[in-house]
């Protein structure tokens, strides 16, 4: 069994490094393990393709023919046989692919969850719904507060995403400091949370960081990423030329995207409808929290089927084209309160996640044969989307500003992997290793990466 010793400082990705989605990832350090973030996938197989070498098993080959399930995490069977060394867990932000997997896999650790009030509260939801309601410690902390959790301090740096209370973390250890940027952008108008602040990581700068482990999404694009506030304004001028219904699929856990489009629906004379539970519990939590504005106001989504469809915006989940969404219902004129017509109007202010096309691609055809005009962000002269990770130019300010040793890409299939390592080789760095889930990354004393030492895998936690 792998177990560091005091001079030893690494890094173990079990999930999120050659794909995009579940992560989980370790830090070893004096016999001790720190987890950062337990995520899941949805609608995937149990052995994806291999995109990083030329070989491709059989079994490999191609992923469309095989059996999906419908919410997958990674196998965490490596930690689980070590529970004991395993010091605690931190989750960064409440995507689904940084927490999901806290209900299903909890009872294989029982360590304590460390992490913000907004996550915090979308984890104890989750776990309503489970036998662990109320049996799992979860400790709440605050922006740029430090927290020692077994051999390793843990500070939590503010960063903006597209969701509430996003936190990168600087792991600080006797054997060195890793800056683990979880998702991130830079963004001077986040609609929710204070504008990002470079001066946290020019600070960083001044320090020893040994590595920055980071979120390499984005980084085969170019340039910077859209604001959420750039968001706003587009999805306002796409909106006010419209004269019939608006229906606006996005994910429901960006709560920035819900604030701007009530904002919106203010402007342009409109009643705003939620429709999806996913959707109404963000906006309750969002409530709860003290984010949502007192001012915008949200209509009861039964009530809007009887407006004029000039008054109508609604938001609805299913932009990845799932079959039992509220998009899906509407586009197939079985949801019980509402009914799309001619004339109107549904825009995905969303992307295609990669595999999502053909779901997609059929729902629009429902839709289009309905009368709906379709609207994708992809395809839209004005911003009505913004993605939550840095472009090419975010990860060089990073790169310019922390001046880490190391460069570890992570939350990334190959491609996005190669693309990220070739920016800090750009930015100076000499040291950056791509990898995949499985592999070890010894960070410290001695920088190298030890290819597949450890068996990861997928796992399937619900089917439908």
């Amino acid at each position: 069994m792998l177990s560091p010793s005091a001079d030893d400082l690494w890094f173990v990705p079990l999930g999120g490094t050659g794909e995009i989605g579940m992560n989980l990832n370790l830090y070893g350090h004096n016999d001790s393990w720190l987890m950062v973030d337990c995520g899941v996938s949805f609608d995937e197989p149990l052995t994806p393709k291999r995109t990083n070498d030329n070989v491709t098993s059989s079994h490999q080959s191609t992923t469309s023919s095989q059996v999906t399930h419908r919410v997958v995490a990674p196998d965490p069977s490596f930690i689980a046989n070590q529970k004991d060394s395993l010091a605690g867990i931190v989750i960064t932000h409440a995507h689904e692919d940084h927490v999901g997997a806290i209900p299903y896999l909890w009872q294989r650790f029982q360590k304590p969850i460390y992490t913000t009030a907004f996550t915090a509260e979308v984890l104890r939801r989750k776990l309503a719904r489970s036998k662990l309601a109320n049996k799992i410690p979860i400790v709440e902390v605050s922006a740029n507060e430090t927290v020692n959790i077994g051999p390793f301090s843990v500070t939590w740096l503010a960063i903006t995403h597209s969701l509430p209370e996003p936190f990168a973390l600087k792991i600080n250890t006797t054997a060195g400091t890793v800056l683990h940027t979880a998702d991130w952008k830079i963004d001077a108008n986040p609609i929710t949370g204070e504008p990002f602040d470079a001066t946290l990581y020019k600070q960083l700068g001044k320090e020893r960081i040994l590595a920055l482990v980071g979120d390499s999404t984005n980084a085969p694009k170019p340039g910077f990423s859209v604001s959420e506030g750039s968001c706003y304004d587009g999805l306002l001028s796409t909106i006010s030329a419209k004269k019939g219904r608006v229906i606006v699929g996005c994910f429901a856990s960006n709560v920035a995207r819900l604030i701007s489009l009530a904002r919106v629906a203010q402007k342009t004379n409109r009643y705003l409808g939620l429709y999806g539970r996913s959707l109404l519990n963000m906006y309750a939590i969002a409530k709860l929290q003290g984010i949502w504005p007192d001012d915008l106001s949200i209509a009861d989504p039964q009530h809007l089927g009887y407006l004029p469809a000039n008054e109508v915006l609604g938001v609805a989940t299913g932009s990845q084209g799932e079959k039992n969404a509220a998009l899906a219902r509407l586009a197939k004129d079985n949801h019980p309160h509402l009914q799309l017509e001619k004339g109107d109007t549904v825009i995905f202010s969303s992307i295609v996640i990669p595999g999502n096309e053909e779901t997609v691609g059929r729902l629009t055809a429902l839709l289009e044969t309905k009368g709906v005009e379709v609207i994708h962000s992809e395809n839209s002269t004005l911003p009505i989307h913004a993605s939550g990770h840095p472009c090419a130019e975010e990860i060089k300010l990073m790169y310019h500003w922390v001046k880490p040793e190391i460069a570890i890409p992570v939350h990334g299939e190959h491609e996005h992997l190669q693309a990220h390592a070739n920016i800090a080789r750009e930015c100076g760095i000499q040291k950056h290793y791509v990898g995949r889930n499985g592999d070890l990354y010894r960070l410290a004393p001695q920088p190298s990466i030890r290819r597949q030492v450890i068996k990861t895998g997928r796992i399937p936690l619900a089917q439908d």
